[in-house]
């Protein structure tokens, strides 16, 4: 039966940021203790009155619940709900205990204040003309969020969307959505398609609109560069697009017209050979993806062919100088591979662990600086360009940071017309660059320089779309160094041993001797909840005790999947509760971030300087200046309330989001439940990413299926083709 309830808003225990949907915790009338009430709610704020409709029902794990279906909600009337409401982030600038002093002077009329007479707010103490100012500017924008988020929620679009979109087009959102909702899957950071799809077709939109066609083959063709594909060929960008849109062929063909007209995709014939190995005679890019890839293979051809302006050296005596000055002996590979940097423009050298690569870098860097060369280290990430520089001795930068990236010149600053000052560029961990920030690089470097890129072809391709380093060694048009024999030194190490194995597709050396220390074991777990149990033990008892490590600093959890009992979301909830329990909280949108609390950027922000995939600490939650201060190597970055969903929790990642860097110690469960991500250069990936210390916990059967898999998924590039000269 039906019944009506109301309350003040004590909390929220949770919300979903895509469908609204919420758990609440309520002070009712006549009930000793909170009341919980769950249901779609467009926005609610500690402190508010609800009346609602709906009845109650009992959860199995939870209790009695409230189930609401309609509610109205009232801005709170009494003080301790003003004070509660005020404190609790809804306007910049007034926290917990502002809220206290400004209700402490304006009692029950707080609201009405702020709303017609902010210049009151004076006198408050700590209250001046610039902070009267900036609450008043909250105050204004926050209602119309508010508005924004109700006509969201009527048109069965999530609450959570409205601050960015207020933020993207200010009092214009709500004419804009009305008129135009696909622009949100364009324009709006954190929208897709299929949200601004929803949203419209419940304003009135056809299924059959050109407007929803078009977004729709961006859409398809986004989701296709999220799977690492530069391009699709038509008729499978078509085949997805009917599937996705339950369009006919001949609307999307001329959306596809169209949206060619407009410069917006890039259509290209292919035939021969280049379409029979592509699968198709027509590659569909976005338009900026195809800039990239012809831009890129074009500036690796002009770099490979500039006649050299430098005398030719004499690599024998070079390397014969070598020998008498390092204070390690090169094999013979690694001097074919110096003679060949002294000789060529542009070369690959790639390897696994252990078989030299930093030690070749160093004595190429040796001749180089002999020669007096101006000499330029970069890695795709960070941390990867910091272990260069340490190995190195030389400095080593970000490929953004070596590029001079500014936000407020907007984009790289080293390009074409202002090149690199470079005699040599060497470019570390090459396979994590994407097509994009590789054409970027190419445009920086300088004709006349040598290029030399660095990495491991065994591991997982780049995040981004494309697969560079392995289309480049593919082309066979640039000489490629293979290093494959492992030092002595390196050789002691099982962890290095055993990735060859894996590489090699052999069944790793699981023994452990008693009593004997290792660094790689194996723990047999056949059950997910057993796994993670034994995970959390490892990271806050056992490695601790027996390795010295620090279980924040030291230790990465990794994981093949992001969702499911040992995906790296249900991971972070566990490691959070053992590593972090306790400190100053912040909830939003389900997601509980704490001070200390360990995070990882998920996407490009260059405004901030950081990128997808970087790691830092959270250092400090200020819940009046709503803003949450995170710790990227030494430089703090702060992020708006609004802007949390550009980070995670990351004391477990993906084993995707790993690559570049390396860690004294890595964590990874492998179950049969990650059949479809069991594949042979993700285990590979995984145990390289550690210098100290490998524990795998999960089945032997898991990890022989992934060992036997080396077909990896093809990405759509044509990359390698342009190279060759067949496209």
């Amino acid at each position: 039966m039906d019944n009506r309830l109301q309350g003040v808003v004590e909390r929220i225990t949770f919300t979903s940021e895509e469908n609204g949907y919420s758990v609440i915790k309520l002070k009712v009338p006549g009930e000793r203790d909170l009341v919980t009430a769950v249901g779609n709610f467009a926005s609610v704020t500690p402190g508010e009155t609800l009346l609602m409709e709906g009845q109650w029902g009992m959860h199995a794990h939870f209790g009695r619940q409230f189930q609401v279906q309609r509610y109205e909600s009232s801005a709170p009337s009494t003080v301790v709900g003003i004070t509660k409401y005020l404190g609790s982030g809804l306007i910049r600038g007034i926290g917990p205990k502002m809220a206290e002093r400004i209700v402490a002077r304006f009692g029950e009329a707080t609201l009405d204040v702020i709303e017609r007479e902010p210049g009151r707010l004076r006198e408050v103490d700590g209250i001046g003309k610039h902070r009267i100012s900036g609450i008043k500017k909250a105050w204004e924008e926050q209602r119309e969020i508010r508005s924004l988020m109700v006509f969201l929620r009527a048109n069965g679009a999530s609450a959570a969307l409205a601050v960015r979109i207020f933020k993207q087009y200010g009092q214009e959102s709500v004419g804009i959505v009305k008129e135009s909702p696909y622009r949100l899957a364009m324009e709006v950071s954190g929208i897709g398609f299929l949200t601004a799809d929803r949203l419209a077709r419940n304003l009135g939109f056809q299924t059959d609109s050109p407007m929803r066609a078009e977004a729709g083959i961006l859409y398809v063709l986004h989701e296709a560069a999220d799977e690492g594909h530069v391009c699709l060929p038509a008729d499978l960008l078509l085949e997805r697009c009917r599937k996705t849109l339950e369009m006919g062929p001949e609307v999307l063909e001329e959306a596809l017209a169209r949206l060619g007209g407009d410069k917006r995709i890039k259509e290209e014939s292919l035939g021969g050979a280049a379409a029979e190995s592509f699968g198709g005679d027509r590659a569909i890019y976005l338009r900026s993806f195809h800039a990239a890839e012809t831009g890129l293979a074009g500036r690796l051809r002009v770099v490979r062919d500039y006649r050299r302006l430098r005398a030719r050296v004499d690599t024998e005596k070079a390397v014969e100088w070598l020998r008498g000055r390092l204070p390690f002996s090169l094999a013979p590979l690694q001097e074919e591979a110096v003679k060949r940097a002294l000789s060529e423009k542009v070369i690959v050298i790639t390897g696994g662990p252990g078989t030299g690569k930093t030690t070749l870098i160093l004595a190429i860097l040796s001749v180089y600086s002999r020669m007096g060369a101006r000499v330029c280290l970069c890695a795709p990430t960070g941390r990867a360009a910091k272990r260069l520089s340490e190995a190195t001795g030389h400095p080593a930068a970000t490929i953004h940071r070596l590029l001079e990236f500014s936000p407020q010149a907007g984009g790289f600053q080293r390009n074409e017309q202002k090149p690199l000052s470079a005699d040599l560029v060497i470019v570390d961990e090459t396979s994590m660059m994407d097509t994009v920030i590789a054409h970027h690089l190419l445009k920086a470097v300088p004709p006349q320089a040598v290029l030399i890129l660095v990495g491991d072809s065994d591991q997982l391709p780049s995040v981004g779309p494309g697969n560079v380093l392995g289309d480049i060694i593919g082309s066979e048009k640039f000489p490629v160094i293979r290093l494959t024999e492992i030092f002595r030194q390196a050789s002691q190490s099982r962890i290095i041993t055993n990735a060859h194995c894996i590489r090699k597709g052999e069944f790793p050396d699981l023994r452990t001797e008693t009593g004997q220390r290792e660094d790689f074991y194996f723990i047999g777990r056949e059950d997910p909840e057993q796994a993670v149990e034994t995970i959390v033990k490892l990271c806050t008892q056992r490695v601790p005790r027996h390795f010295g490590l620090d279980p924040l600093e030291d230790v990465q959890v990794l994981s093949p999947m992001h969702r499911g009992t040992v995906g790296a979301q249900n991971l972070n909830s566990a490691l959070q509760e053992a590593l972090n329990p306790r400190g100053i909280t912040l909830e939003r949108g389900g997601r509980t971030f704490r001070v200390r609390d360990k995070v990882m950027q998920i996407r490009n922000n260059y405004d901030k300087e950081v990128f997808n995939g970087d790691i830092g600490r959270v250092r400090r939650i200020d819940q009046e200046a709503q803003e949450l201060c995170v710790e990227f190597d030494g430089r703090s970055v702060a992020y708006d309330f609004a802007e949390l969903d550009e980070l995670v929790l990351a004391y477990a990642v993906s084993i995707h989001k790993s690559q570049g860097s390396e860690y004294p110690a890595v964590i990874f469960p492998l179950l049969t439940q990650h059949f479809v991500m069991l594949q042979r250069n993700l285990i590979y990936t995984a145990v390289t990413r550690a210098r100290k210390l490998v524990v795998i916990v999960g089945s032997k059967k898991a990890l022989a299926i992934a060992i036997k898999n080396n077909r990896t998924q093809a990405r759509f590039t044509l990359l390698s083709e342009r190279l060759e000269g067949s496209v």
